[in-house]
């Protein structure tokens, strides 16, 4: 057999030399995608700025990326597994690299739609291949368990460190700075990994239907833009027929790969409860801590006043939090069970998340940095968990497809809780009473209301910007309350799903 596999009995024993060194590498490419997927938010107010990109191009800059990753991401994960996955995350990181500074110099709003929607194509071959990478360095379960973990907490910090980084540049440079700054760590990626990272695959992968990614990206799009389109501006007919077309797609995606010989995505991995359960477990725990993520930042800068840096820093107990519980969560399930943690972990989130339901203006801190260091420790423990258990519940040669598997869910969730919970706090936004003389563009977000305030006498704005503030914090509630309401149900849903399952 020429494969680059060993033989199983060989592989399944082997302690590779090195994997640890290329563990480092592969969370490089974590760190990458965790650290872009939160500056844009900084960014966008200085691009707007900038570009002057009209309302529907400035929702197209924020969402075009996330889409295209969700549509392309069971799609590269199977390329992986055909190609090579050290290959495509090779070629998938240089291409990251040179995207980010067509970013950062974009001179038009086209321009930079076009090319954050390039860069979801870079984006949607790291992630996955990451994970797969990850499921065949390690062989023994429990050193698994520990990667994954590390794997998670890299995420997590990435998290924490796209604000904290953004928030720095921003007030010292120019908008792109906060794209480039993702050069140097590609090019250690890029250069490191050449040398450290074995190459893997599947020895029998059959082609790469093209129909059926073209399916997976129709449906996925599809259906995302619909909902999140429904959500910001209720059903019309374009949404409708964006939505029927992508559960179409969806249904025929599903149908074609159950009649083909080698599948794009093997479906039938979703009779195994308990990949079906750490799936839905991640979509849902996304859905419910979405709007928290999305909408904390706002809070933090136009309610009580902070500058892009130092609400950076007041969100990092979450990142802590994360990277702690997930260097602890293998031990954790094999020690109790995996559906003690895991269900224990998105219980605590959603007891986080009601807490928040009493934010105000005054709120002082230490509320806020006990709920984010809860909310982060119950997520890591639950992701990092979840994450084992969907790679270890598939035959090594499928990681690449399972790992994108999981890694849709987090989009999907992303996707439908930004869309729901945020149309939730918009709906309570927009309804504020305002003082005599408060123009339009103030009912449309917080940060509308922010810059017409400097154009309205001194104590008609200040009258307008508390009626707003207190409008968004309470719409903050509303979506918090649901959030934790999507987490306990979760956390219930866990319990039952995993029950039995042993890492």
């Amino acid at each position: 057999m020429t494969s680059t596999l060993r033989p199983a009995y060989a592989a399944e024993t082997e302690k590779r030399p090195g994997r640890w060194l290329a563990l480092a590498v592969l969370v490089l490419a974590v760190l990458l995608v965790a650290v872009d997927a939160t500056v844009l938010g900084l960014a966008t107010p200085y691009i707007s700025e900038d570009l002057k990109p009209s309302g529907t191009q400035l929702l197209w800059i924020g969402d075009v990326y996330s889409f295209v990753i969700a549509g392309l991401l069971v799609s590269m994960g199977s390329l992986g597994d055909r190609i090579g996955r050290k290959r495509i995350l090779l070629v998938g990181s240089a291409a990251f690299g040179a995207l980010s500074v067509l970013n950062a110099y974009a001179t038009t709003p086209e321009m930079m739609i076009a090319a954050r929607a390039l860069l979801g194509v870079a984006g949607a071959t790291l992630m996955p291949a990451t994970l797969a990478l990850i499921r065949n360095l390690f062989h023994d379960p429990r050193e698994r368990s520990l990667a994954v973990g590390i794997w998670g907490a890299t995420a997590s910090a990435g998290m924490a460190v796209g604000p904290i980084a953004g928030g720095f540049l921003l007030e010292h440079f120019w908008w792109g700075s906060v794209f480039l700054i993702n050069l140097p760590v590609m090019a250690v990626l890029v250069l490191v990994g050449v040398r450290l990272l074995p190459e893997s695959r599947n020895p029998d992968p059959g082609p790469w239907d093209l129909t059926s990614v073209l399916l997976s990206l129709v449906g996925v799009i599809g259906v995302v833009y619909a909902i999140k389109e429904a959500a910001a501006h209720g059903v019309t007919g374009a949404v409708l027929g964006a939505g029927l077309l992508g559960a179409a797609a969806l249904y025929w995606f599903v149908h074609r790969q159950l009649t083909l010989p080698a599948p794009l995505l093997d479906v039938r991995l979703f009779r195994n409860r308990g990949f079906s359960g750490a799936v839905l477990a991640d979509l849902l725990t996304v859905l419910g801590m979405s709007g928290l993520v999305f909408f904390l930042s706002q809070f933090l800068q136009l309610v009580q006043g902070r500058h892009p840096f130092e609400a950076g820093l007041a969100e990092l107990p979450a990142a802590v939090g994360a990277v702690a519980a997930g260097l602890v969560a293998g031990r954790a399930a094999r020690r109790f069970s995996v559906r003690a943690v895991v269900s224990g972990g998105l219980a605590a989130v959603g007891v986080a998340l009601a807490a928040l339901t009493t934010l105000s203006a005054s709120t002082g801190y230490p509320l806020l940095g006990t709920a984010l260091l809860v909310v982060g420790v119950g997520a890591g423990f639950s992701f990092t968990v979840t994450a084992d258990v969907i790679l270890a519940g598939v035959p090594k040669e499928q990681a690449g497809a399972a790992s994108a598997v999981s890694e849709t869910a987090y989009e999907l969730g992303a996707a439908l809780g930004i869309a729901l919970l945020g149309s939730i706090v918009t709906a309570a936004y927009r309804g504020f009473t305002g003082p005599a003389g408060t123009p339009p563009q103030a009912h449309e977000s917080l940060g509308g209301a922010v810059q017409a305030a400097q154009s309205l006498p001194p104590r008609t704005a200040e009258t307008m910007l508390t009626a707003a503030q207190d409008a968004f914090v309470h719409g903050l509630h509303l979506a918090s309350g649901a959030g934790a309401a999507v987490l306990l149900a979760a956390s219930a849903a866990a319990w039952v799903l995993l029950k039995g399952h042993r890492l």
